[in-house]
């Protein structure tokens, strides 16, 4: 096999220039044509994954996106055109047509460039960039290698829903006509396990995956093979159980999601329509005492890290809640002045959101819990964000004495997210390191789980 090739972080500069020489040209052309402001966007980024199952190649597939996008200001009235041809004459076309469409939209007094203020082309270097010299041919054969390895390892697993290796890098720039300029390359790779185990008439399926920066810190393909195994066997047998109201304990691959409902709920975009169940929350207390809640959006190496947010701002430290009361909204330009305040650098979402731990890992956390419902699999989208109302079908483990019983499914669990956000009653040290949110386990003190 080959070996990691040995690289910079620094992506080719050939690249870097010619992008940069494309948003200038752009901006330029905006000016010409009338534009009294203009930002531009361009991406290039290019990858391959292959999938394999039962021992055969299923797909390999290559793809490269290269596009360029502008955003026209005349003065309060804005016109956006992109395009994945970048020759000059489609650059033209481009320009012209967000020209036109500024022309013939409404006036907004809060469309506009960041303020000029808070721009800077000093950023940091995150290391986030870390291709993997691997060929086509070497993938497919350490997706074999994985999923042979899965399948050798149980008699229960009588099938595979297939193994999936990708490996992609990303080169995204921004420039605006105030004078911000900045090109950002990353790398992301991935390898999933889908396994099917049988056991009699009983049938269950489960995975597992991991996903990095860099390549030599994916979990290893013999570890990666083991744990989707065992998850898959371990759902047989899966009962169903009474409906009542329990605690429930999110495991740390689906408490991200819970903290997804509450970044949506306290979203600019979604606070100025008035369609969020957290309005005017501001200074009040959201979740218990203790609870932490912040971005880290230049941790090195890390999935959600960025030093510019979607328009431009540099990225912060922001606490979003402290000791359970909520500090601040997240907000870009345009909602911030939508709502009378300023922005928090979060165009596009937020970077590396980290919930701090209150308890011990995730043993510790089943034995915090007692007895109870652990959720490791949910389905349907059943989270109202004008309400809070939540209602997903689950599937996971019943939990007696602080220890795995046996797996249940068909089941629903329900509450409110007001409600189930103060009932936050401890979050484990068991951070899931495929996710851009930094959360381990979380424990709610009570919510309905519907059953037989």
């Amino acid at each position: 096999m080959r070996t990691l090739q040995k690289h910079t972080n620094r992506a080719p500069s050939k690249s870097t220039d010619e992008l940069n020489a494309m948003m200038r040209d752009v901006l330029a052309r905006a000016r010409a044509k009338g534009a009294t402001d203009a930002s531009v966007a361009v991406n290039n980024d290019r990858g391959y994954s292959v999938d394999v199952r039962m021992q055969e190649v299923e797909t390999v597939a290559f793809s490269e996106d290269k596009g360029v996008s502008v955003t026209v200001y005349l003065g309060t009235q804005k016109g956006s055109a992109s395009s994945s041809d970048t020759s000059p004459e489609a650059l033209d076309v481009m320009v012209s047509a967000a020209y036109d469409i500024a022309k013939v939209s409404a006036a907004d007094p809060c469309f506009g460039l960041p303020d000029k203020e808070l721009m800077t082309n000093q950023c940091a270097d995150l290391d986030l960039f870390h291709p993997w010299d691997l060929l086509p041919p070497e993938a497919i054969e350490k997706a074999l290698q994985c999923e042979k390895h899965a399948l050798s390892l149980d008699p229960r697993i009588s099938n595979s829903d297939g193994v999936n290796l990708s490996t992609y890098t990303f080169c995204h720039g921004y420039a605006t006509s105030q004078g911000f300029e900045q090109i950002a390359h990353s790398s992301r790779h991935s390898i999933s396990c889908s396994l099917i185990a049988k056991e009699g008439e009983l049938m269950q399926r489960d995975y597992d995956y991991t996903t990095t920066r860099l390549a030599e810190h994916l979990m290893p393909l013999e570890l990666l093979a083991k744990s989707a195994v065992e998850r898959a066997t371990s759902r047989l047998g899966a009962r169903k159980i009474k409906t009542q109201k329990t605690p429930v304990l999110f495991s740390s691959r689906l408490s991200s999601g819970l903290f997804g409902s509450f970044i949506s709920a306290i979203s600019g975009s979604n606070l100025y329509r008035k369609n969020s169940f957290l309005m005017d929350s501001e200074g009040t207390r959201i979740f218990p005492e203790g609870i932490r809640i912040h971005e880290q959006p230049h941790l090195l190496q890390a999935l959600g890290s960025s030093v510019f947010d979607g328009e431009g701002v540099p990225t912060r430290n922001n606490v979003l809640v402290d000791d359970g009361i909520l500090c601040q909204y997240v907000l870009s330009s345009y909602s911030a002045r939508k709502l009378g305040l300023k922005t928090t650098a979060n165009s596009g979402g937020v970077f590396n959101l980290t919930i701090d731990p209150t308890a011990g890992d995730f043993k510790e956390m089943l034995r915090l819990m007692g007895r109870g419902l652990l959720v490791t699999e949910l389905m349907g989208q059943g989270v109202n964000g004008l309400t809070g109302d939540y209602s997903r079908g689950a599937s996971g483990f019943w939990v007696e004495h602080g220890e795995i019983q046996y797996p249940v499914e068909e089941i629903t669990i329900a509450g409110n997210l007001k409600d189930m956000f103060r009932a936050v009653s401890a979050v484990g040290t068991d951070i899931n390191p495929n996710s851009a949110t930094r959360c381990g386990s979380v424990l709610i003190e009570q919510m309905t789980v519907a059953g037989s």
